[in-house]
């Protein structure tokens, strides 16, 4: 993976540090974010598969060590450090496809302070998009109500590694294909698709089209229908194609794509059309421009639609196009004592949680419910058998005694001394886990306006690390 990948503050730091004798140092950073995309309720981890792939692979090339010389800033002892450069860290992760929380660590690394300083580029990159994608995906898939939604949005993609990873990151969070065929090869992604408005006109007439592409795919017969007209050519010319091609093959399954116009209406007008035609199990495909919110709206309208294909609304997260991921110093080590190192700011959403952490997510054995999450110090347990207080970090007179509950860590441990130590789950099943998390958040939480807040708690121990760093001496 290419070392310059990297912001070159990074790299001006790391030999500001190797310089300065803390070249060995062991320092801890956290990856957090301080707000949900869309003022939802609840984002989706993703990410961790590409982030492990960059650390087993992050090298210095002798190109690029002359690349860095040319600029004439760094020392030839630095540079050769570069060239023998090793990941020796320790990184935790939150697992994809987990729901995750406002200022909670989502990664942790722990090692060398150069080496974990120069890797916050690429972590944030990886971490930061996909888990955006996977966010917005669960959103539009809850929107849909158990309808399939298929992301189609490769030539929106902002690059060739969003059109990718978005793909990825969007299956994650509930999508059931792709149109983009390298997520098949690469992921194992059901790559879909049909035709384009092109194939239609290129043919001396409409039906002609049809008849053509019906011959050739009878199996997977999905016909864009809004060329010209849906109603008066569109659905007619369908519904005779499936007549003269499907049926003679005992084939009953098929589809037809709306593109355009008022697709609540068009949909319903179509679905009594191929009703009374006998073709009850051809799907109504729509697509043009969907999010969550004229997909609610939509089926509000009693649209008829079987699939939505969300394209750049879903790749691009339109609506809100930034995961605001944050990659912070939380701690040094000094002759084997951890110190807690904070960062101060008149925003009080900036200033930073100190020490070396866990996350625990808390549930009631009673539903099997997730109640809050809870940042503790990293020797720290929770008692399950016993009452435990919870309460606002902020508004500390905000407080739960909790019984009969379990404390499940979240983090799990990705590398140890560089190494990678945990297998990443395949695609399928990072999908269907993030379905049953999803389904232990309450539907407060998960509300598309004004939303219930979860919170994030921190333990009495680490509120007390914190704000005595804070308090004057």
């Amino acid at each position: 993976m290419h070392g310059l990948l990297t912001d070159f503050y990074e790299l001006t730091m790391a030999q500001g540090f190797f310089l300065s004798g803390k070249a060995s140092s062991v320092a801890y950073f956290d990856m957090y974010f301080r707000d949900i995309p869309d003022k939802a309720g609840y984002a989706i981890m993703a990410g961790v598969e590409q982030l492990m792939e960059y650390l087993e692979n992050l090298r210095f090339t002798d190109a690029d060590i002359e690349f860095l010389r040319s600029k004439k800033m760094f020392c030839e002892e630095f540079l050769e450090y570069l060239r023998n450069f090793k990941f020796t860290c320790d990184v935790w992760a939150i697992p994809e496809g987990t729901p995750i929380f406002p200022n909670e660590p989502i990664v942790t690394v722990r090692g060398n302070l150069i080496e974990a300083q120069l890797i916050e580029t690429m972590l944030l990159i990886t971490i930061n998009y996909q888990s955006l994608i996977a966010t917005k995906a669960s959103r539009i898939v809850r929107a849909a109500n158990g309808r399939d939604v298929i992301e189609f949005g490769a030539r929106r993609a902002q690059g060739t590694s969003a059109a990718l990873h978005g793909a990825r990151a969007a299956f994650i969070g509930g999508a059931a294909g792709t149109s983009c065929t390298l997520a098949e090869k690469e992921f194992s992604i059901p790559a879909m698709g049909t035709m384009g408005h092109s194939w239609v006109q290129s043919f001396d007439c409409e039906y002609e089209a049809f008849l053509q592409f019906a011959k050739l795919y009878p199996t997977n017969c999905t016909l864009l229908v809004d060329t010209y007209n849906v109603l008066k050519s569109g659905v007619p010319n369908a519904i005779r194609v499936f007549d003269e091609v499907l049926k003679p093959l005992g084939i009953t399954t098929g589809g037809i794509r709306v593109d355009s116009g008022d697709i609540a209406y068009l949909s319903q007008k179509a679905r009594k059309m191929l009703d009374a035609a006998g073709w009850h199990d051809i799907k109504i495909v729509a697509s043009n421009s969907l999010d969550e919110y004229i997909i609610r709206d939509l089926l509000t309208q009693d649209a008829k639609v079987d699939i939505f294909g969300v394209g750049e609304r879903l790749i691009t997260s339109k609506s809100y196009p930034v995961f605001g991921g944050v990659y912070k110093l939380a701690a040094t080590c000094e002759n084997g004592e951890i110190i807690p190192k904070i960062k101060v700011s008149e925003n009080p959403a900036k200033i930073t949680t100190p020490y070396f952490k866990k996350v625990y997510r808390l549930f009631s054995n009673d539903d099997h419910m997730a109640i809050a999450d809870v940042l503790t110090a990293y020797d720290e347990d929770i008692d399950e058998s016993d009452e435990y207080e919870i309460f606002d970090p902020v508004h500390t007179w905000k407080r739960k005694k909790i019984s009969n509950f379990v404390a499940k860590p979240l983090q799990t441990q990705i590398f140890k001394n560089g190494k990678k130590c945990y297998e990443s789950p395949n695609i399928h099943e990072i999908q269907r886990y993030c379905k049953e998390s999803l389904n232990q958040i309450w539907d407060e939480i998960k509300r598309f306006e004004n939303p219930q807040e979860y919170y994030v708690d921190l333990s009495q121990r680490l509120w007390d690390i914190k704000y005595d760093l804070l308090s004057p001496d």
